[in-house]
């Protein structure tokens, strides 16, 4: 059997068990909160196995090896930042989430929550908020659509459209009928994969170029400053541009939609502490992994004479040389799953914040449960009919969308949600100046001229946007007794519960 056989058999059974799994999810799945949030019922495993494998995308076991390969662990500064932010996130964020959006009348999506918690009777916040998740999450998505067309383009020199709608179609059957649930569940499996394979890979590569110590003599010996934290250059004001850009990855978590909202789906607030144990346990691991499988793979393709075209197929280069096709097979599945993971845990906050947050703002009768069902499945297909349509001809790179879309919701989203869990002096009005700004200035700061502007747009979005959110608070604050009450009922639910 040729090795190309093997490889598409290890991709059919990973489509197969992607789907079924959405079905056995579809079958738990009775009503709007079921399919918007899992019924609040995730155990702490699944959620942070989920909100990992939602959070990585194909950068995880593409984009950062190579980035490695070709620059050393001078590229390992954004893995720094995405550790530190997550753990802060399931630290700072998770339990409170949880407490206070079941507290604040129940929010099942994040605009809800930003309206409910602040009492917004403008409804303002909640649409603004609902049309820069769309904005956003499109790109985001669109940007999955096209990895999986380039995926299938690179691995299999297959055609770019129909790989993309392979992907397309796989993700969008089990998202579309299994809701939140599925997606989730389709997580945990793709967690696993990912992991499994971005440690495995590198540990293989460096038995087959003679042990740890020689690929790493023959790493130094090819490339004596890829060892070096600062690129070999010291602290000039480039390198400190660098650092702080890719530490400034953390701060985008704390506005992720489709992380923070597993958090908001813990069965308990108290349930978050193991749920965090297990998702940085996960996160260390995997990241570790691509730094690894970038530094051995300059060894490994040094001693074997490869002639490598493109440094981010690097692990899915030694795994088809070091593997049985079938094991291979299953690491591209892993690069797949890395991808599909992302892409369907948008297309289900874009549903939510199309029925949830605007439809039901603008329909005067409380539509039936079985409607907002239906109209979320079609809310799933129509976002990703327009991002498929984006991603027919794609103008700019993978990483260039996803960046762009993280540093949005990190600028936009993150320092709302941390000032309303922690400050009782936040209002509307001034989450709505902070979300507006946040975003105007990734916009305004990504189109700028290089020099300082090099620095990553998320940064200066943060910090403006937190300024301007507490300025515009304190002119605009008046003492609400709900508001007051809420507060507390969330600090006493969270010290009850510890």
């Amino acid at each position: 059997m040729s090795n190309q056989v093997w490889l598409f058999i290890a991709l059919g059974i990973y489509f197969v068990a992607m789907l079924l799994i959405g079905y056995l999810a579809y079958r738990r799945t009775s009503g709007h909160e079921d399919y918007m949030l899992g019924g609040r019922n995730l155990p702490p495993w699944v959620a942070a196995l989920s909100a990992g494998a939602s959070d990585m995308s194909g950068w995880l076991i593409m984009g950062l090896p190579g980035a490695i390969y070709l620059a050393g662990l001078i590229e390992a500064w954004i893995a720094v930042g995405l550790t530190l932010g997550a753990y802060f996130n399931w630290l700072v964020v998770a339990p409170r989430l949880r407490a206070y959006t079941q507290v604040a009348q129940n929010s099942i999506t994040i605009p809800s929550f930003f309206e409910n918690r602040l009492r917004d009777k403008t409804r303002l916040l909640r649409v603004v908020s609902s049309i820069i998740i769309l904005v956003f999450f499109t790109l985001y998505v669109s940007s999955g659509m096209v990895a999986g067309g380039v995926f299938f383009q690179s691995a299999f020199d297959g055609d770019y459209i129909w790989g993309m709608v392979i992907v397309t179609a796989v993700t969008l059957a089990y998202t579309l009928f299994g809701g939140f649930l599925g997606a989730s569940l389709t997580d945990v499996v793709q967690g696993l994969m990912l992991v499994t394979a971005i440690v495995l890979v590198p540990i293989i590569a460096v038995f087959s170029v003679g042990g740890f110590g020689e690929a790493m003599s023959l790493v130094r010996t090819l490339e004596p400053t890829h060892f070096d934290i600062f690129g070999g250059t010291g602290l000039t004001s480039v390198t400190v541009i660098g650092v702080l850009s890719g530490l400034a990855w953390g701060l985008g978590y704390f506005g992720q939609p489709h992380i923070i909202v597993r958090f908001m789906a813990l069965r308990s607030p108290q349930e978050a502490k193991s749920a965090r144990r297990i998702g940085i346990t996960w996160q260390v691991l995997s990241l570790s992994g691509a730094v690894f499988a970038g530094l051995v793979g300059v060894a490994y393709v040094a001693q074997n004479n490869i002639d490598l075209a493109d440094p981010e197929t690097i692990v899915l280069m030694m795994s088809q040389a070091l593997l049985h096709p079938l094991f291979a097979g299953f690491v591209l599945a892993a690069v797949l799953a890395a991808i599909m993971s992302t892409f369907s845990s948008q297309l289900i906050v874009c549903s939510s914040a199309l029925v949830e947050d605007l439809y039901k703002v603008l329909k005067k009768t409380p539509p039936a449960e079985k409607n907002l069902v239906l109209l979320g499945r079609l809310c799933v297909l129509g976002v990703a009919i327009i991002a498929a349509l984006l991603a027919v001809s794609p103008n700019d790179s993978i990483l260039g969308l996803v960046s762009f879309a993280w540093a949005g919701f990190g600028a936009s989203f993150g320092p709302i949600v941390i000032l309303s869990l922690y400050w009782r002096k936040l209002t509307n009005w001034g989450a709505l100046a902070a979300m507006v700004v946040g975003a105007v200035t990734v916009f305004v700061w990504s189109n700028l001229e290089r020099g300082l502007f090099d620095l990553y747009e998320l940064l200066p979005g943060f910090i403006l946007a937190t300024l301007t959110a507490v300025v515009v608070s304190l002119a605009t604050y008046r003492r609400d007794e709900n508001i007051e009450n809420e507060f507390t009922e969330t600090e006493s639910l969270l010290v009850v519960q510890k």
